[in-house]
């Protein structure tokens, strides 16, 4: 799931003379909107990745996370199969299509609009059988696992960050059992004690893990990348 709040605004690539550089944009009006949104939409207008992503199509900024991370690491094979949990609203998975991936399959809870050839299931990915059926429409076992899911904020700060783990460790038990062997995973994770734990669980199972931090995650954010490759075989 994206980082980004449903509603975006983005603005169009800066022109003219000068140093080149494009004056901030600032709000027309704070009229009704929270603290917190006014500063999220300024984010947004000032935002070069943003811009970028209206340029070149994508429908979220979180793409040129996968591109750097494909581009550092080669997890996204020519015809390879992939599931993206969290795929909303795409972004993903049009990377994920432009570099060659054989058979996508992504789910979300938000509604997605269709990417073809790419199969998109709306559902809670923790529910019973989900991940079964998963599987079952990718036609095969995943060469890659994504995992950019986020869940539900309730504002209590110790509450969301055990749903994020739990997220987490059902994205890696997922892999663990329904990766190709040698194959890779790469997940969404935030800064904290318990990133170590996560981090342990999967060198019990892959042969490298590095954590990442793309350009295009915010700088002031905690949000990191666990990468995983080199899945070796179920053990016994």
């Amino acid at each position: 799931m994206d980082e980004e709040p449903p509603r975006k605004r983005m603005v169009r690539p800066p022109s003219g003379g000068g140093d080149g550089r494009a004056p901030a944009q600032r709000l027309k009006t704070a009229k009704q909107r929270t603290p917190s949104s006014q500063a999220w939409l300024s984010r947004q207008l000032n935002d070069p990745f943003v811009t970028e992503a209206k340029a070149k199509g994508y429908r979220s900024r979180a793409a040129f996370k996968l591109t750097e991370i494909d581009d550092r690491y080669r997890v996204i094979g020519r015809g390879a199969r992939v599931i993206d949990l969290g795929c909303a609203p795409g972004g993903w998975l049009q990377v994920l299509l432009a570099r060659g991936a054989g058979a996508v399959v992504g789910v979300d809870l938000l509604e997605v609009d269709p990417l073809p050839p790419a199969i998109i299931v709306q559902a809670d990915f923790t529910d019973p059988g989900c991940g079964e059926r998963l599987a079952a429409l990718l036609g095969g076992a995943p060469d890659l696992i994504l995992s950019d899911m986020a869940p539900n904020t309730t504002g209590h700060r110790q509450t969301d960050h055990i749903r994020i783990i739990g997220l987490i460790e059902a994205a890696i038990d997922f892999a663990r059992l329904n990766l190709k062997p040698g194959g890779a995973f790469v997940s969404k994770a935030f800064q904290g004690g318990e990133i170590a734990g996560l981090i342990a669980a999967l060198k019990r199972e892959f042969d490298e893990v590095r954590m990442v931090k793309p350009k295009a995650s915010r700088a002031e954010s905690s949000e990191v990348y666990l990468v995983a490759l080199g899945f070796r075989s179920p053990h016994p």
